[in-house]
């Protein structure tokens, strides 16, 4: 599986490895070794199942060899750094919702743009919350999607973009953009500031009972 190592090596990252079976976040059935929910004889993993590292990895490579197999029939002409981010994104994702996607159509019509969007877009879980593992996964499969077309790497999540355009000053927004404030580097902090001329902006201080009312609880 060679041909394939940045796929399976992208899915061991953030996958990780269990040797005992677990729940699927989902509820859609139980996870064992590097994301392994079926067998290779079709059958599901089921609960106090256990797996080798030696056994998960078999399992991994014969799940990558039957996406290969299944992209490889839509004749989307990939090439071979596409194919392995798909690899990755399908197999975290799964094959019904990607084929359900609007990825597919967008590769045909050769918008990669656009199909790179598309598979930024999975990074919510079911209550629609961004999750951290998600969002640092999709830009590694992306940047190696556009890596042979395209010298520099796509970075780009939409996140901020839409936090600004439906930004109301509520309060739960408010704390957001707290938090991130006081976990957010410094100095990219101040550069971002300096990029956006914030200085510039008309600024009105909000007075002691405005701030009170945004932090009640």
């Amino acid at each position: 599986m060679g041909e394939f190592r940045e796929a399976v090596e992208l899915i061991r990252k953030y996958e990780g490895f269990s040797e005992k079976a677990y729940p699927s976040g989902d509820g859609s059935g139980y996870i064992v070794g590097y994301g392994t929910q079926y067998y290779p004889d079709g059958s599901p993993v089921k609960q106090g199942q256990w797996c080798t590292k030696e056994k998960a990895l078999e399992y991994l490579f014969d799940e990558v060899k039957a996406i290969c197999a299944s992209l490889d029939d839509l004749h989307l002409h990939l090439d071979h750094s596409m194919q392995q981010a798909l690899i990755s994104f399908i197999h975290s994702i799964g094959w019904t919702p990607f084929i359900y996607s609007s990825i597919v159509d967008a590769i045909e019509r050769d918008d990669l743009a656009e199909a790179a969007d598309e598979m930024m877009s999975w990074i919510f879980n079911e209550n629609h919350e961004v999750i951290g593992g998600l969002l640092d996964r999709r830009r590694e499969e992306v940047s190696l999607f556009l890596r042979e077309i395209d010298d520099s790497p796509w970075t780009s999540t939409e996140v901020l973009m839409t936090a600004f355009r439906n930004y109301s000053a509520a309060p739960h927004q408010v704390r957001a953009i707290r938090v991130l404030e006081e976990n957010i580097n410094p100095y990219v902090l101040a550069e971002f500031a300096n990029n956006f001329r914030i200085s510039e902006s008309p600024w009105i201080p909000l007075c002691s009972e405005e701030l009170d009312s945004l932090f009640a609880t």
